[in-house]
């Protein structure tokens, strides 16, 4: 007589006779920083656009020099300029039967309060993305056009380096929006673009403290630095390699200090997403210049009951703002599929 096994009991009909061993956990590896986000500072504002002002000093000369007792000549024609950007609202939507709701789930993924926690995520993911883009400003009509945050690639127009046949965005100030660049033809990062765009910050007056771009381009940075062409990772270790304690090795570079003092953390955003194909996009940050301003923060809303399922919206309605652009830089059109060359 055959002995009863347990795949004659997992057999049985109508779904088997084993109850099932399910650990009572969702596990989730999406849980990624919002490297942008965390670097802005928070606020509010109370319009459909979120204007600033912009100023700068005239730039300085040699020849300041005045007979005596000569009179001072006005200028009346130094003003400030104003800036902004328009609102954009992301959405996410959440419904639920009543049976999914009272049901017992594993991890309780099938209560609305799961759902809620996971799309808030979501929401933030995509705003992070946005405000990582090229993305262009646009007003909005209330009626079938919506109203769009011009993303940090279209916001900056002096120091940024862009491939052949292409062109910075910017503000328009006829228009009153910010225009998407072009980067034009994609080629590789170089160590001379990285120097002389945070050259290019420095002088202007920014303090860059943070160089943002995609995991690949990172890496490929990284691993250039180690190269004989860089010349500039070359690492030493003060401990014995008969000492008790174990010795690290480092396989990355992720902090650089430029020709002007600065500290500039090397950091990738695995949120940024491609510009074209293969082509991204670098970032030089000045955190201190950065603002995500709310006119609506994230907000979980009850929509009306429908039969035997409840809805919920998520919803946030925000802008990016970048004061003082000159503080900024970028490297656009990056093959990601080309090492870093000097």
């Amino acid at each position: 007589m055959a002995a009863t096994s347990h795949q004659l009991l997992s057999a049985a009909l109508n779904g088997g006779l084993v109850l099932p061993d399910v650990m009572d956990k969702i596990w989730n590896i999406s849980n990624i920083p919002l490297v942008l986000t965390d670097l802005c500072a928070k606020g509010t504002h109370s319009n459909r656009k979120a204007e600033f002002t912009v100023d700068e000093l005239a730039t300085q000369v040699s020849n300041n020099a005045a007979v005596e007792g000569a009179d001072v000549t006005r200028i009346d024609n130094v003003l400030s300029k104003r800036e902004g950007n328009y609102t954009q609202i992301a959405t996410k939507g959440v419904k639920m039967t009543d049976t999914a709701e009272a049901a017992n789930s594993i991890g309780g993924v099938g209560r609305a309060a799961y759902q809620l926690k996971e799309r808030q995520k979501e929401l933030k993911r995509d705003i992070e993305a946005q405000m990582c883009s090229h993305q262009a400003s646009v007003a909005g009509d209330a009626s079938s056009v919506a109203g769009i945050s011009a993303g940090i690639g279209a916001q900056l127009k002096t120091n940024v380096k862009f491939g052949a046949t292409g062109a910075v965005g910017g503000f328009n100030y006829s228009t009153g929006l910010y225009v998407a660049p072009t980067p034009g033809t994609k080629r590789a990062l170089s160590e001379t673009l990285i120097r002389d765009v945070l050259q290019d910050i420095y002088v202007a007056g920014g303090n860059t403290s943070l160089l943002m771009a995609r995991p690949v381009v990172i890496r490929k940075l990284s691993e250039y630095l180690f190269t004989s062409t860089a010349r500039v990772a070359t690492l030493t270790s003060e401990q014995e390699q008969n000492s008790p304690s174990a010795l690290t090795a480092y396989g990355s570079v992720n902090v650089m200090v430029t020709d002007f003092g600065q500290t500039v953390q090397m950091r990738d955003n695995r949120l940024q997403l491609v510009d074209t194909t293969a082509t991204s996009s670098m970032y030089f940050i000045d955190p201190s210049k950065l603002k995500q301003s709310f006119l609506r923060g994230v907000q979980a809303e009850r929509l009306a009951k429908t039969g035997l399922s409840d809805s919920w919206m998520l919803s946030a309605q925000y802008s990016f703002l970048i004061m003082a652009e000159k503080s900024q830089g970028a490297i656009l059109a990056i093959d990601e599929a080309l090492t870093v060359v000097a």
